[in-house]
């Protein structure tokens, strides 16, 4: 099996455009969600054409313009750092479609990838557009704005949230998976999550593991690291002191987010 935990890179991929992550089909093994995060400079630009794949961009920091074919989506970008802890705006793009992005400031974008073929329409997801909600209790509180969540329909695979969890509480709590194309009891998502921490020096603990313990992976995670979840049960537990924010995106055979808790642990969901 590949490996789950990929550190931060930097590789220059045009003048004031860098990639930080590129979790591809051939680097984890994932035949339905590939991701990548570039950085860039105000006025760059960064290019590209889909083939049998739809994209959400979400603009994670800065300022940007859209541009879909001949279609422009101007000024899409809502926050200097992510622990602002507002929604900000996202563009989906259809399976071949050719766009490009640029930059009216330092910008940093998740690129959102799943298989695709349908012609979809192009859709602006503005930061108004997302829905919020506080999930959790105890010391499993975390903040949620999804911006593609199952029940809207508008991309033909993806799944994306962006989630907080503040110092000393955990998430994906208790631990669940969804690894089993057996609705209406689970459905088979895989998962990819994208890290980020305040202050950036900082580390959180994520596990990925199956009942019978055939996988098992505890990972120390740093800033802007991601972390695979081609099946298992994934929580995250963020120590004293540090912020945590994280990028999910999922996608499977069949568009409905349905988990199953980890029975020994899902008592803590039955406390008053």
């Amino acid at each position: 099996m590949a490996d789950l935990l990929y550190k931060r890179r930097e590789l220059k991929l045009s003048e004031g455009v860098t990639l930080i992550q590129d979790l591809n089909k051939e680097a984890t093994g994932l035949e339905y969600v590939q991701f990548k995060v570039i950085e860039m400079e105000e006025g760059a630009r960064y290019a590209e054409t889909l083939e049998s794949t739809e994209l959400c961009a979400v603009v994670l920091t800065g300022n940007v313009d859209v541009t879909v074919e001949e279609e422009v989506h101007s000024e899409l970008g809502t926050r200097e750092t992510v622990f602002e802890k507002k929604p900000t705006d996202s563009i989906y793009i259809p399976s071949s479609k050719s766009f490009h992005v640029e930059a009216n400031q330092p910008a940093k974008l998740a690129l959102c990838y799943s298989n695709s073929t349908k012609m979809k329409d192009t859709k602006v997801i503005r930061a108004a557009d997302n829905d919020i909600e506080h999930r959790g209790q105890y010391s499993n509180k975390r903040l949620v704005h999804n911006i593609l969540p199952d029940y809207v329909d508008i991309p033909e695979n993806l799944l994306v949230v962006e989630v907080y969890t503040e110092s000393g509480n955990f998430s994906s709590y208790p631990p669940h998976k969804h690894d089993q194309d057996n609705l209406p009891e689970e459905s088979f998502l895989e998962e990819t999550y994208y890290h980020e921490i305040d202050p950036e020096q900082g580390f959180v603990f994520q596990r990925v593991y199956t009942d019978d313990r055939s996988l098992d992976e505890t990972m120390a995670v740093e800033h802007q690291d991601c972390v695979s979840v081609p099946k298992g049960y994934h929580p995250v537990g963020v120590p004293d002191g540090y912020d945590l924010y994280y990028l999910n995106v999922m996608a499977g055979p069949k568009r409905k987010w349905k988990f199953h808790n980890d029975k020994d642990h899902e008592w803590i969901l039955e406390r008053d």
